[in-house]
């Protein structure tokens, strides 16, 4: 027997209620700034990560970066390419196109975040000797003290590459496959997004954010594929 409609949205459900349950405990404490309050040296006035570091950048950014152009190229290539190349590696044709469309999708809707919530990077606030005050995503600016230009720094864009390779889940059907790509898509998008973090480009709320959209970006592809569940 076929899974019902309501069975099969389960796992959009609870992304979403995930999701929006992590931007409740942001917006309702202070665990941004708590844990941001650690990667700054008030007494130096400065991140414990220099933002303009080669190494740093290099091995954190765009190295990173460069890994995630290579894996979607790679993926649009076997997706779009003869079906020898893909049955000589086992590889499914819907996977690697839901793998290119993850890709695709989780950095534009972190960038389209970036663009409309108005939200500024912890180095750019007062607090970090920036030069405009601290508010949430749903907080407003005080009416006397509001900054003369926009915030563009909700959600991680830099993490959203990484986490977006868990869009490669379904390529391959093995468990071990399954596992290697959880390791890397997280691991990756928590590479890259720590980094910025010490750095003071991102708050944790950020990153979290980031990661959830692409578990939700995932499920959402995946179903508009129609791949079996399994197979994700």
């Amino acid at each position: 027997m076929s899974p019902g409609p309501v069975a099969t949205l389960r796992p959009l459900w609870i992304a979403v209620g995930v999701l929006a349950g992590v931007l409740a405990l942001f917006e309702f404490t202070p665990l941004d700034l708590a844990l941001q309050d650690r990667f700054y040296s008030f007494a130096e006035h400065r991140w414990l990560v220099d933002a303009s570091a080669p190494l740093g950048r290099l091995v954190f950014y765009n190295g990173p970066k460069a890994l995630v152009w290579a894996v979607a190229l790679t993926a649009l290539a076997l997706a779009a390419g003869p079906a020898r190349w893909r049955d000589r590696w086992r590889l499914d044709r819907r996977g690697l196109w839901l793998g290119v469309l993850v890709i695709a999708t989780v950095p534009a809707l972190a960038g389209l975040g970036k663009k409309y919530t108005n939200v500024f990077c912890p180095s750019e606030i007062r607090r970090y000797g920036g030069d405009v005050a601290y508010a949430k995503l749903c907080e407003p600016f005080p009416a006397d003290d509001r900054p003369a230009r926009r915030g563009g720094c909700f959600p991680a864009g830099h993490a959203s590459g990484g986490f977006a390779l868990l869009g490669l889940l379904a390529v391959r059907t093995s468990r071990r496959w399954r596992n290697g790509v959880l390791a890397l898509g997280l691991g990756l998008g928590w590479w890259m997004g720590l980094y910025q973090m010490l750095k003071g480009a991102h708050y944790l709320s950020h990153t979290l954010t980031t990661m959830l959209v692409a578990w939700l970006v995932v499920l959402v592809w995946r179903r508009v594929l129609r791949l079996a569940p399994a197979a994700a």
